[in-house]
């Protein structure tokens, strides 16, 4: 395969991806979330997995700590994140979800699960498999391709996995 036809079906699936992901995962315009811009709707779906702390936040999405920073007192005015002493280290803060906060982010879940699982019950069962194989190749060789690359922004969020 020539550079040329890679960089064609690079830019083929560059131009695919996002519209895959706007057609699958676009919610409701009622749905909280909607309200949310993008940065603050990022951190919350990294504080799904648990109270972090606003470094390894900065971290995780690849921006200052002064601009999460910024995202968190946003968010802790909205009510849906909150700073509570860190379980190992009392003198350190960790940001999390409140109640609130997580029952949005699970309705969010769950709404996204319904409409991929629609968008997935039109193929067949053996193109279901070979689609999560292929995503799951796609990702491993992702990962393994940005180990060979210097380290950027994320503006998109691509490192986060939801």
């Amino acid at each position: 395969m020539t550079d040329e036809t890679l960089l064609e079906e690079a830019a083929r699936l560059e131009a695919l991806i996002p519209r895959l992901m706007r057609r699958l995962f676009t919610l409701d315009p009622d749905h909280p979330s909607m309200e949310l811009p993008v940065a603050q709707l990022r951190l919350c779906s990294v504080l799904q997995a648990g109270p972090r702390t606003l470094s390894a936040l900065s971290e995780d999405l690849s921006i200052s700590l002064s601009a999460v920073t910024q995202l968190a007192d946003r968010l802790e005015r909205i009510g849906m994140v909150e700073r509570v002493p860190s379980v190992a280290d009392r003198r350190l803060k960790n940001l999390q979800l409140t109640e609130q906060g997580m029952e949005i982010m699970r309705t969010r879940r769950v709404a996204r699960i319904r409409r991929v699982a629609r968008a997935l019950e039109q193929l067949s069962p053996e193109m279901r498999a070979t689609v999560q194989t292929v995503f799951q190749e796609l990702l491993q060789a992702a990962l393994a391709a940005s180990q060979e690359e210097t380290p950027s922004a994320d503006i998109l969020g691509t490192r986060l996995e939801l």
